[in-house]
């Protein structure tokens, strides 16, 4: 490197070794990286193999996911591997890397930006769906699922079918739990059998 203040060249350093002006604040010598304002809260992960931003003390490593994760989620996330190794199914930009603070979702683990989900859950209404496998992007038995459930029974109770429908059997497969199984032909949602759950498809 090439100090801009001496023109002194010089490898890799936090500081010229001629002027000793400083390079940056922050200085990782793995990364080669030099940075002024320390209120991103730098620090190098050796799992990740990068610089992260956001203070190391807020996020923890989970090796299956190969990637750090706030540690608000330690112990009570869904781990899917290389979570964070593929693009952001909302907004497609890459997440292993990206600054923007991400979100696994409960039930499957899939990772997205924490604003892509609220945009998601904003668009679609509770509770949402993983964009990549279909499962509701909230917590099993949380964000009042019952409740969710109890309506849709009313709804389905509420509204007659024509008469060619009723007693008509669909096979449906649950996004949640993954049951297949028969449910009664209705407009409002098909149940699943399994976990009471209206999140299911037609197979």
């Amino acid at each position: 490197m090439v100090c801009a203040l001496c023109g002194a060249r010089q490898p890799a350093a936090p500081s010229c070794r001629a002027c000793a002006a400083s390079f940056g604040r922050y200085h990782c010598p793995l990364c080669r990286f030099w940075d002024d304002d320390l209120a991103k809260g730098q620090w190098h992960c050796d799992q990740c193999g990068i610089c992260r931003v956001g203070h190391a003390s807020n996020f923890f490593h989970c090796p299956t996911c190969a990637s750090c994760l706030s540690v608000a989620l330690r112990g009570g996330h869904v781990c899917a591997p290389d979570a964070t190794k593929r693009a952001c199914p909302v907004c497609l930009e890459y997440l292993f890397d990206s600054v923007r603070p991400i979100s696994v979702l409960p039930r499957c683990g899939h990772a997205l930006h924490r604003g892509c989900l609220a945009r998601l859950l904003a668009h679609s209404g509770a509770p949402g769906r993983c964009p990549l496998c279909l499962r509701a992007a909230v917590a099993p038995g949380g964000d009042g699922d019952a409740e969710r459930a109890a309506r849709l029974d009313a709804a389905v109770r509420e509204t007659a079918m024509p008469a060619e429908f009723v007693g008509v059997r669909v096979p449906v497969l649950c996004n949640d739990c993954g049951a297949r199984c028969e449910a009664p032909f209705h407009v409002v949602g098909h149940k699943c059998a399994g976990c009471g759950g209206y999140n299911t498809r037609r197979v």
